[in-house]
């Protein structure tokens, strides 16, 4: 655990309690503070490293309970809810000692999100939701699929295709994590607009991946099925919602739908990006977040407020 008196945004990891549990994070960057939960869930938190938003914001990336270095529920891999993240991350925002911070969410992250956003909304300098959704299950899954068949379609011909496809229907099968984290190597250039082309450049990154297998069933073994459509309108924070145009998981569709819930939300579509624009795209995505930012800030200071690294509002702070 961090050292009492330490800083708990020096660069590098550092490591809280979380009812009883270690909880890791990373600080990297400078500049405004955006809290970062990683996808899967169980998709380790160094694939969503964005080393050019960095240079604008303080990165702090969250290690999500049950993945690399931080603990484990008693009843791993269950139980791990949305719910249970986004309490995690409310107590990561108290030993920051943060007033307000910006929260981004990826692909299942996103959920997470979204349901810190709903549950704690005076927290948030503004939200960022990254190849999300608001409604899980069967109605995402056949989205989902269609959007694979897109992918087939474009890739038709390709010999790599029906391994990337085989990789991707075995995913069900699997609880294992040794077994889940090749079947998401095998099934990665999905995730990309156009991975083919640009092999060698994502090379690394795809050997790179990580996960462990969590389960999408709560501790007493229910599905953690969500659907916030009723509830997302209710969400009055500055919001920016980005997607891929080719995103097979949380495509253009989703996106659509949580602009339009979301009242006064901005849209970004990465018009050459998959599901990681971040890496596909990332001057791009950089310009997209800090505008956003850099726009609440401007908002900030019309009221006589303004946020500083370490996140605590003030009057006429300069």
């Amino acid at each position: 655990m961090d050292a009492i008196g330490a800083d708990p945004l020096r660069p590098g990891p550092h490591t809280l309690d979380v009812n009883g549990i270690a909880q890791r994070y990373h600080v990297h960057g400078s500049g405004p503070v955006c809290l970062v939960h990683p996808g899967g869930p169980g998709v380790f938190w160094e694939c969503l490293r964005m080393p050019a938003v960095e240079q604008h914001l303080t990165m702090v990336y969250v290690e999500a309970l049950g993945t690399g270095e931080s603990g484990c529920l008693g009843t791993h891999p269950h139980g791990y809810t949305r719910s249970l993240y986004a309490e995690a991350l409310d107590r990561l925002i108290d030993h920051l000692g943060l007033a307000k911070v910006y929260v981004l969410g990826h692909s299942h992250g996103g959920f997470v999100a979204q349901r810190y956003a709903l549950d704690h909304p005076g927290r948030l300098a503004g939200l960022i939701l990254y190849e999300s959704a608001p409604v899980t299950g069967e109605e995402h899954g056949a989205e989902a699929m269609r959007q694979v068949g897109e992918f087939a379609r474009r890739n038709a011909g390709n010999p790599e295709l029906p391994g990337v496809l085989k990789a991707l229907q075995s995913v069900p099968a699997i609880s294992d994590d040794d077994e889940l984290t090749a079947a998401l190597r095998g099934l990665l250039p999905a995730y990309f607009a156009d991975y083919w082309r640009r092999e060698q450049e994502f090379a690394s990154f795809r050997a790179g991946v990580a996960v462990s297998y969590i389960s999408s069933l709560d501790a007493d073994l229910a599905p953690d099925i969500i659907d916030d459509r009723e509830l997302l309108p209710s969400i009055a924070i500055p919001t920016l919602v980005i997607v891929g145009r080719h995103d097979v998981i949380c495509g253009v569709r989703w996106a659509h739908d949580l602009n339009k819930l979301i009242a006064g939300s901005q849209l970004l579509i990465l018009e050459n990006s998959g599901h990681l624009g971040h890496v596909e795209e990332p001057d791009q995505f950089d310009q997209g977040i800090t505008a956003f930012v850099a726009s609440t800030l401007r908002a900030d200071i019309h009221d006589g407020l303004t946020i500083g690294r370490s996140g605590r509002r003030s009057h006429d702070e300069e």
